[in-house]
């Protein structure tokens, strides 16, 4: 009975032993698909690869939208508004009639200044023939001298009185004018201020309506005063710098035109200059007082080696990759980096165009692991060509 136990537990050592070792040990065709996909222990990873373009060094700036022309169109006269000829929001053309001034009362004023002009236009005519005949008489010592001098002076006078009432008659014409009230500029026209039927006055402050310039218009925005001798030296270069117009969450962009000019001094209170950039606005996206941020495009580098922003890691001291080398196995490269734009970076050194870095994963690396490194763009080219 012993000798049968002791059989039976030789049998089942021997059992579990191999059949472990079978459990464990790959089969060739198992071993061979581990290669293919990195070797044993390869850590998946998405990776990217460093390539050459081009990138822009911007400087960003809060704006508001800021009108290049407001005009607070107000009448030039007294009287009652009778008729208004257009609608609030409405685009007007410079020199549009807008509205009408009751002109009946300035009429009279022209009619009363023509029959005082006749008036006095009569008596100097009288007083020029008066001035003859003593001229005449005088020659032949029949009138004093006195006599000829105050009649000069009253002709002058008589002149005098003339061209004051031609200046009536203008002035007259002038506030007929007027009562027609046109468009300054070209603009959209905002919220009636006065109705039709109201007495205006030329001193009234709120005045008739404002007329905003929309095309083209600008945007007034700051940089640090740091970032303004790089600007000044492009614009005493001739450089037309570009300037985009972006929303408040810097998700869209708006509009885009170009610097038109810089502000005379820095605030010293924020350390920042004004700039002011000058959009054509053909489609109204940009509405005036409206919160923007403007980019200021100073710089376009060219050619320069570039890689994504997710493949950067940063220590407190250092900026570095996971550089994935021929064997699949990665080191760490520091790097130096310049300009950060969009989802790109900069690379200045440690990198070169073509090499492959790790974009995500890099949290499960160590210096010398083995990855399988996947290439989103290139993986996507491969599938197409098959």
């Amino acid at each position: 009975m012993a000798a049968l136990l002791l059989l039976g537990g030789a049998a089942y050592l021997y059992w579990s032993k191999t059949g472990v070792s079978a459990r464990t040990d790959p089969s060739p065709a198992e071993s061979r698909k581990s290669e293919k996909n990195g070797g044993a222990g390869a850590v998946p990873v998405v990776a990217a690869r460093a390539r050459r373009g081009n990138i822009g060094v911007y400087f960003t700036g809060l704006g508001a939208v800021t009108p290049i022309n407001t005009v607070t169109v107000r009448s030039r006269v007294d009287g009652q508004l009778m008729n208004v000829f257009y609608k609030e929001g409405d685009l007007v053309q410079k020199g549009e009639k807008l509205a009408e001034i009751d002109p009946r009362p300035f009429q009279v004023q022209l009619e009363m200044a023509e029959a005082q002009r006749m008036k006095d236009q009569a008596l100097l005519e009288n007083a020029r023939t008066d001035l003859t005949r003593y001229e005449t008489l005088l020659k032949q010592n029949a009138t004093p001298e006195q006599q000829v001098a105050t009649q000069k002076a009253t002709v002058a006078q008589d002149e005098g009185a003339v061209k004051a009432d031609q200046g009536q008659i203008d002035s007259a014409k002038l506030n007929l004018t007027y009562c027609e009230i046109t468009a300054p500029i070209t603009g959209r026209v905002g919220l009636r201020l006065v109705d039709p039927g109201n007495i205006v006055h030329a001193s009234d402050a709120n005045g008739l309506l404002v007329i905003t310039q929309i095309q083209p218009t600008s945007v007034v925005f700051t940089i640090s005063e740091d970032q303004l001798p790089a600007v000044l030296q492009k614009i005493r270069s001739g450089q037309k710098l570009a300037v985009d117009a972006y929303n408040r969450e810097m998700t869209k962009r708006i509009a885009r035109g170009y610097m038109s000019t810089v502000d005379n001094q820095i605030d010293q209170t924020t350390g920042t200059v004004r700039l002011r950039a000058t959009f054509n606005n053909d489609d109204n996206a940009l509405f005036p007082n409206q919160f923007v941020n403007a980019r200021l495009l100073v710089e376009e580098k060219r050619g320069v080696v570039l890689l994504p922003n997710a493949a950067i890691q940063r220590s407190s001291n250092t900026t570095y990759v996971y550089f994935v080398k021929a064997d699949s196995t990665v080191t760490v490269s520091n790097i130096t980096i310049g300009t950060t734009e969009g989802e790109d970076t900069e690379i200045v050194s440690g990198l070169q165009a073509g090499d492959v870095v790790v974009m995500t994963g890099a949290d499960r690396l160590q210096e010398g692991s083995r990855v399988n490194a996947q290439i989103p763009d290139e993986a996507k080219t491969e599938g197409k060509r098959k």
